[in-house]
């Protein structure tokens, strides 16, 4: 497969990162406008009660015409959403198989104050690749384009209310034998549940794009 174009997310969903996988190389949309109720600064895990939602609170410009350029969107940390969330985290995975496993790589995330949403979430990226075991490089682009050519544009995976209509192969999740399997969770759900495996898991599914 071709360079592949991505936005950069809040520990993404599984189906982003088996495009991130599969790619021959991969490309991050550095230049775009912020867009709401995308996995920029959302994302889901598998709670005791299901699907959990997790979202970064951000400080909003006033500006209605909401053209604000995604590198420059800041986290608004007067909320305390890392505590929260991390609490969510251990909640949900504490008796996952490799939560312990990964636990100090994933808390210092939630202890640092990022000012600017796009760093927090290429660290992100950046803290998954190094769970996966993976040497995957990637480069940010430099210009916009609506309709880039040379590459293959998966930046839809970013849209959280797009439906996932794919069929990926199951695996153990903790709440599964209560509530049955959740498709399409966040990165972390399968790092967590799947550990070592979980790079073997993304390159043996189906690509999907919306």
């Amino acid at each position: 497969m071709q360079t592949i174009l991505l936005h950069p997310a809040y520990f993404g969903p599984i189906s982003q990162f088996v495009a991130l996988i599969k790619a021959d190389s991969v490309l991050f949309e550095n230049e775009d406008n912020y867009q709401k109720q995308t996995y920029r600064n959302r994302m889901y895990i598998y709670g005791a009660n299901g699907k959990l939602l997790l979202n970064i609170p951000i400080k909003h410009t006033g500006d209605k015409s909401n053209h604000q350029k995604y590198r420059e969107v800041r986290v608004e940390n007067d909320f305390p959403w890392q505590d929260q969330h991390w609490k969510s985290l251990q909640s949900a995975y504490r008796t996952s198989p490799f939560f312990e496993f990964y636990e100090d790589d994933f808390m210092p995330l939630y202890m640092k104050k990022y000012e600017y949403l796009m760093d927090f979430n290429y660290d992100c990226l950046e803290l998954a690749l190094e769970c996966l075991q993976t040497g995957r490089e990637f480069s940010k682009t430099s210009e916009y384009f609506k309709s880039p050519e040379g590459v293959q544009d998966a930046r839809p995976l970013i849209d959280a209310k797009s439906r996932f209509t794919g069929e990926p192969e199951q695996y153990p999740q903790v709440f599964q034998p209560k509530l049955g399997f959740l498709p399409n969770l966040s990165i972390v759900d399968l790092i967590f549940n799947e550990g070592p495996n979980a790079l073997n898991y993304l390159e043996n599914q189906e690509l999907f794009l919306p």
